[in-house]
């Protein structure tokens, strides 16, 4: 096979959504580099990480946006957005609000997100015991939506999984 046969690199923008400390910085550095920090430090602005890998014996680049979080998503800017091929949208599995908040996130950017395809981890899942979900409300988080990823970037538990799913959809014709 010459250099021109290979198949090219695919290379996509994905944005990281969620409320302020659902672990959306910890998703991206358990995906990433296989790290979990007990540290708490909250993203300003975007931090854009990359993780090449192959799913369905094609490569992908994806350029990971993790989006800061904040309390109202309307002082997220819309440029962030912009050039996005998918969404992955965290929520905390111990906090309920986190769940609106992301549904809220959603929404309001709606035009700009028409037709990507998104993922949705709950994380925090090594604290079960703590959850403010019951399972059928995550089953019914799950019908008829994007796919639903129960995730702890603390352990790294579904997480590739996640990403992996998202990538997936990415690379579909």
């Amino acid at each position: 096979m010459t250099h021109k046969d290979q198949p090219s690199m695919i290379q996509k923008k994905v944005c990281i959504l969620g409320a302020f400390g659902v672990g959306k910085s910890s998703l991206v550095s358990q995906f990433v580099h296989r790290k979990f920090s007990e540290k708490y430090l909250s993203t300003m602005g975007v931090k854009i990480e990359r993780k090449e890998f192959s799913v369905n014996g094609r490569s992908i680049n994806l350029m990971l946006w993790d989006i800061h979080g904040e309390e109202d998503y309307k002082q997220i800017p819309t440029t962030y957005l912009r050039g996005a091929s998918g969404i992955i949208m965290v929520v905390d599995g111990t906090r309920r609000s986190s769940l609106e908040e992301g549904r809220e996130i959603l929404a309001g950017f709606q035009d700009e997100l028409e037709g990507l395809p998104v993922v949705i981890m709950v994380n925090k899942y090594d604290l079960l015991d703590e959850w403010s979900f019951s399972s059928t409300e995550i089953q019914t988080l799950s019908e008829g939506g994007p796919p639903v990823y129960l995730t702890s970037a603390k352990t790294g538990v579904h997480v590739e999984e996640a990403f992996h799913k998202l990538a997936e959809e990415l690379i579909r014709p």
